[in-house]
C-alpha cells in the first residue's frame, strides 16, 4: 500500500511539473527556440541535480511513462511514412539515407578507433574490444529523434520538400538504425566474448529482425481492428496507447522468457515494432485519417511527458568530467553527418541551397539512442557506466543544439508558414472595389478581417478625401486604362464593380484585354448587361433575385448554406489553388488532411468537378473546401507552392490536361 501510495504522489508531483514545463516552453519561441528546447531546459531545471522537484530515485519508477511515449511516438514516426506522398521524394530520401548511414556510421568507427588509445576506459584494451565499442557508438551516432523532427515541423506548420525530405529519412533512417543496431549488438558480443561467428548467431540474428517485422505487422492489423470498431475516437486513442506499452511489456517478457526456455536471449525491438505497425495502418488500412487525428490529438501531451522527463533524467555531474571527449565526439559526429547529407543531397539531385544545410536536420538525439546507450550499459557494466557517461554527455549537446539547428533551416529554405508571416512576404490576396457605398464598406471590412488587401474606389473626390475606419479609398478621374495602372489594379487578385452597369462594363472590358485578373463580380441591375458580363468571364449578382435564391436555399438546405456563408462559428469555405507539384496526380482520398475538411468541387480548365476521393489533383486546380479555419490554413500550407522554397531545383513536368479526374 505504501509503495502505491509512493507511486501516486511521483507521478502526480511528475504531472505537475509536466504541466508547468508546458506552458513555460511556450514562451521560448519568441526567442527563436523551439518548445521541445524549453521542455529540456525545465525538465534539466527540475530535475535531480537542480532544484530537484522530479528526485533522482523517482526517475527509474517513471520508465513506463518514456515506455508509453516512445511507444506513441514510434506511431507519430510511423504515420508520416505515407508512401503515395513521399513517392515523389523517394530518390532525394533514398540517397540522403544512405548517405547518412554510410558516411556516419563509417566516419565515427573510424575516429573512435583511432583516438581510442586517449579514452581512459579504452585504452588498455584489445583491438578486439575497441573495434566493438567502435561498431556500438557509431550505430548510436547515426540515431536521430523522430519526435523531436515532428515536433519542429509540427511547431513551424513547416511543408515543402526539404521538410518532405528531412522527415522521410529520419523516419527510415531510424528504422534502419534499429536494424543495424540488432546487428552490431550481436556482432560486438561475438567480439567481446570471443565465441567463434558460426552460423547459428546469424540464424539467431536474422529470427529476431523476421520476428519483429512480423510482430509490427500484427500490431498494424490489431489497430486497423481497433478504429474500425464503432467506439469514440478517445476510447480508440487509449486502446492504441495501451498497445504500444504493451509492446515493451512483451519484448521484456520475450528477453526473460527465451534465457529459461531456450538458453539464449531473443530480442525484439519495440521501437521497429510499433513503427512497422503505425506504417500498416497509413499504407494498407482504411482508417487512416482517423488515425491521423488520433496522433494530432495525442502527440502534444506525449511530448510534454517525453521532453520533460527526458531533461530530468539528464545527469548534468558527467559533463566536467567528459566534456573535452564528448565535445569533440559532438563535433565528429556533426562533420560526418554533414558530409554525408551533402554528398547524398547531391546523388539525390537536390540544389546546393539544399545540400548546405540539410545536415542540421539531423543533429537532434533523444529517446531512442538514450534507450540503445542504456541497453549497452546494462550489458557490458565493466565499462558501461564510462561509456554511457561520455555518449548521454555527447545526446545532452545534440539535444541542446539539434531542434534550434532544425528550426533555422526549416526558416532558411523558407518552409515556415510562420516564416512567412514574418517576413511579410506578398501572399496576401488584393482586391479593389469600384463603388463607394454602404455595402462596398461592409464587404471591404469583411474582406480585411480575412487578411485581403482592399482598395475602394470612386470617382467622386469629396468622399475619397475623408475617412473611413481602416479602409483605404483611393479617388480616380475617369475609367481608363491609365488610371487602372496607377491604383496597381493590375496586381488585383479579384475586382468587385458595384457601380451603374455601364460603368461596370468598362472596368470589366479593360481588365478582360489588358489586366487578366482571375476573378471579377459584378451587381448588374438590368438584365440586358448580364450576357455582356458573361462573356467576359465575370460572375455575376443580381440584387432582384439574389435574395430569394438565398432564402430558397436556407429553407432547403439550412447547413450548407450557413457554411457557405460563413455563419457558422469557425467554419469558413474558401478556394485553395494546387501549386504543390508533390501532390500532382495523386487522388485526393490519398491526401493527408484534417478530417473535418469536405473538397467540395475542382475547378480545371475554367470547367466544374464534383470532387470525389478518386479525383486526381492537377496543377492549378482550384479547390473550394468546407471546414474549421485551422483546418483549411493546414491544407492551405499543403497546396502551396513548394517549389518556391527551391529555387535552384528545375521543374520537370508534363500536365495531362484531357484527365478529367
Amino acid at each position: 500500500m505504501n509503495e502505491s501510495l509512493e507511486m501516486v504522489m511521483i507521478l502526480a508531483g511528475f504531472i505537475i511539473v509536466s504541466v508547468a514545463a508546458s506552458r513555460i516552453a511556450k514562451y521560448f519561441p519568441k526567442v527563436k527556440l523551439p518548445v521541445i528546447t524549453g521542455l529540456l531546459f525545465i525538465g534539466i531545471v527540475s530535475g535531480p541535480f537542480v532544484l530537484d522537484l522530479v528526485p533522482r530515485e523517482a526517475i527509474p519508477k517513471l520508465s513506463f511513462v518514456n515506455e508509453i511515449s516512445l511507444s506513441f511516438i514510434a506511431f507519430a514516426a510511423g504515420a508520416e511514412l505515407y508512401l503515395k506522398e513521399l513517392q515523389g521524394r523517394m530518390k532525394s530520401i533514398r540517397w540522403m539515407t544512405i548517405g547518412q548511414l554510410v558516411f556516419t556510421f563509417g566516419i565515427s568507427i573510424a575516429v573512435v578507433l583511432l583516438i581510442s588509445e586517449r579514452i581512459q576506459f579504452m585504452a588498455n584494451m584489445s583491438f578486439e574490444y575497441q573495434m566493438a565499442i567502435a561498431l556500438l557508438m557509431g550505430t548510436v551516432f547515426v540515431t536521430r529523434s523522430p519526435a523531436s523532427a515532428i515536433a519542429v515541423i509540427n511547431e513551424l506548420r513547416a511543408k515543402g520538400p526539404f521538410t518532405q525530405t528531412a522527415i522521410g529519412v529520419t523516419v527510415i533512417k531510424d528504422v534502419l538504425v534499429i536494424i543495424l543496431f540488432t546487428i552490431c549488438f550481436a556482432v560486438a558480443d561475438v567480439l567481446i566474448t570471443g565465441v567463434p561467428f558460426d552460423i547459428w548467431l546469424v540464424i539467431i540474428l536474422v529470427g529476431e529482425l523476421c520476428l519483429s517485422v512480423l510482430l509490427g505487422f500484427v500490431l498494424g492489423q490489431f489497430m486497423i481492428l481497433i478504429l474500425a470498431l464503432k467506439i469514440t475516437t478517445h476510447v480508440k486513442a487509449v486502446v492504441l496507447i495501451l498497445s504500444g506499452y504493451s509492446i515493451y511489456f512483451l519484448a521484456s517478457l520475450v528477453h526473460n522468457k527465451s534465457l529459461l526456455w531456450f538458453g539464449f536471449d531473443i530480442y525484439i525491438e519495440p521501437l521497429l515494432i510499433c513503427i512497422l505497425g503505425s506504417f500498416v495502418v497509413v499504407n494498407f488500412g482504411n482508417s487512416r485519417r482517423e488515425f491521423t487525428r488520433i496522433i494530432e490529438m495525442v502527440v502534444p501531451f506525449i511530448y510534454v511527458l517525453f521532453y520533460t522527463l527526458t531533461g530530468a533524467s539528464i545527469k548534468l555531474n558527467v559533463l566536467p568530467n567528459v566534456w573535452d571527449v564528448a565535445l569533440l565526439f559532438f563535433i565528429i559526429r556533426l562533420i560526418s553527418i554533414a558530409i554525408g547529407a551533402y554528398i547524398g543531397g547531391a546523388l539525390g539531385g537536390n540544389s546546393n541551397r539544399y545540400n548546405r544545410v540539410f545536415w542540421m536536420p539531423f543533429v537532434t538525439q533523444a529517446g531512442v539512442a538514450i534507450g540503445l546507450v542504456s541497453v549497452i550499459a546494462a550489458k557490458y557494466p565493466s565499462w558501461g557506466s564510462e561509456f554511457s557517461t561520455i555518449l548521454i554527455a555527447v545526446i545532452v549537446l545534440n539535444e541542446i543544439v539539434g531542434p534550434p539547428l532544425f528550426k533555422w533551416s526549416v526558416l532558411y529554405v523558407g518552409e515556415s508558414h510562420k516564416q512567412r508571416i514574418l517576413q511579410h512576404e506578398n501572399k496576401v490576396k488584393n482586391a479593389i472595389i469600384f463603388g463607394l457605398e454602404g455595402q462596398s464598406l461592409a464587404l471591404a471590412r469583411q474582406l480585411i478581417d480575412h487578411e485581403w488587401n482592399v482598395k475602394l474606389v470612386t470617382r467622386d473626390k469629396v468622399k475619397a478625401s475623408r475617412e473611413y475606419k481602416g479602409v483605404q479609398v483611393v479617388h480616380i478621374n475617369d475609367i481608363s486604362l491609365e488610371e487602372l495602372n496607377e491604383i496597381k489594379a493590375q496586381k488585383a487578385d479579384a475586382l468587385v464593380l458595384l457601380n451603374e452597369d455601364e460603368d461596370n462594363l468598362k472596368v470589366c472590358e479593360l481588365a478582360y484585354e489588358h489586366l487578366g485578373t482571375r476573378d471579377i463580380v459584378v451587381r448588374v441591375q438590368e438584365r440586358s448587361y448580364v450576357r455582356k458580363f458573361h462573356e467576359l468571364g465575370a460572375l455575376i449578382v443580381e440584387p432582384s433575385t439574389v435574395m430569394v435564391s438565398l432564402l430558397d436555399h436556407l429553407v432547403r438546405s439550412p447547413l450548407a448554406t450557413s457554411l457557405l456563408l460563413g455563419m457558422e462559428e469557425n467554419q469558413d469555405t474558401i478556394d485553395l489553388e494546387m501549386q504543390n507539384l508533390e501532390l500532382h496526380d495523386v487522388a485526393i482520398r490519398d491526401l493527408q488532411i484534417p478530417t473535418d475538411l469536405i473538397i467540395m468541387a475542382t475547378k480545371r480548365n475554367q470547367s466544374t468537378l464534383i470532387s470525389t476521393g478518386f479525383t486526381r489533383l492537377r496543377l492549378g486546380d482550384v479547390l473550394t473546401v468546407v471546414g474549421s479555419v485551422e483546418s483549411i490554413e493546414k491544407l492551405r500550407l499543403k497546396m502551396s507552392n513548394s517549389n518556391n522554397a527551391d529555387p535552384g531545383k528545375p521543374i520537370s513536368f508534363k500536365r495531362n490536361l484531357s484527365d478529367s479526374e
